[in-house]
């Protein structure tokens, strides 16, 4: 009777993930040993023509400047995570406190994360205005004669666009950590004050320990998301001036859907899936490493409330 009644709770499950797993199959599974197979040929969108090539895509790769280039403007806008990470966490701390228009406050930092790309694009786009916007305007009436040029200019336009896309992530990274805030003991805290920490000792070394495995998984889904995002940046400057804002995912849509050149597009984008497993593999190496430190099992330290 017992096994019958696994039998029908096993199958239900099943019954239940199988949508998923299905789409997982058809929109994720099939599609990467597709382009896997692209990769080795010299496939054109709607081309009857198909050779396979070996390697030459790898080789064209290696000797394309422009993927270089790409590769390198691909760090730079990375760099904007552990900014964003890093100041979600301090609006978290600040907005965890009792302070006047504390939700409203948590609404309008979260609200970005949630508008449309393209009009968030849009809205840079006129506040990053070389000769009109108001962010010059500001600076010029503070002193600043020669402001940046911001997305007109090819030194400073993937810097802009890591203010945007800091700016858009902001409020997604204080929102967690909020709820990861919520958790910390309100006894430790206290404890902590009363054998004589300072605050910024107890945010130190407390509170910014305890939410470490909050910062990790910050970390690893704003760096993935980060590296095949690409729409705030074709709707701002679609790659330009002069290249200087084409990343990875930009490179791979530029050749698959603007060249129509599949295979090569399929032979950059898993070099992306490779930068991306590789990010991941030394995040989850740090993380696990730290933990182990924090715990006592490396080295065996002892943390106590007298330290801090």
């Amino acid at each position: 009777m017992y096994n019958n009644w696994m039998r029908r709770q096993r199958l239900l499950g099943y019954v239940f993930i199988g949508p998923s797993m299905l789409g997982v199959l058809v929109f994720f599974l099939i599609p990467a040993v597709y382009s896997f197979g692209l990769m080795f040929t010299n496939y054109k969108f709607m081309s009857p023509n198909v050779e396979f090539v070996g390697a030459d895509n790898i080789v064209r790769m290696l000797h394309d400047d422009l993927f270089y280039l790409s590769l390198r403007n691909t760090v730079i806008f990375l760099l904007a995570v552990p900014v964003s990470i890093g100041l979600g966490f301090v609006v978290a701390v600040i907005l965890n406190q009792k302070i006047y228009l504390k939700k409203l406050l948590r609404g309008l930092y979260f609200m970005p994360y949630i508008t449309s790309g393209v009009a968030v694009a849009f809205v840079w786009m006129l506040l990053f205005q070389p000769k009109q916007g108001p962010i010059n305007g500001f600076l010029r009436s503070v002193g600043i004669a020669h402001p940046p040029g911001w997305l007109s200019t090819t030194t400073s336009s993937m810097y802009a666009i890591d203010i945007i896309w800091v700016w858009f992530l902001l409020g997604y990274n204080m929102i967690i950590y909020l709820a990861a805030l919520q958790e910390v003991s309100s006894e430790l805290l206290e404890a902590a004050k009363i054998d004589g920490a300072r605050p910024t000792q107890i945010l130190r070394k407390i509170i910014w320990p305890l939410v470490s495995p909050t910062t990790f998984l910050l970390l690893i889904t704003g760096l993935i998301m980060t590296i095949k995002t690409f729409g705030i940046i074709q709707a701002t400057t679609q790659g330009g001036p002069g290249n200087s804002t084409t990343i990875l995912s930009l490179y791979v849509y530029q050749n698959a859907f603007r060249y129509y050149e599949m295979g090569y597009a399929a032979t950059i984008s898993w070099a992306l899936f490779a930068i991306i497993l590789l990010i991941t593999l030394l995040q989850w190496l740090g993380q696990k490493k730290m933990g182990s430190l924090l715990s006592g099992q490396g080295g065996h330290r002892r943390w106590s409330l007298k330290e801090v």
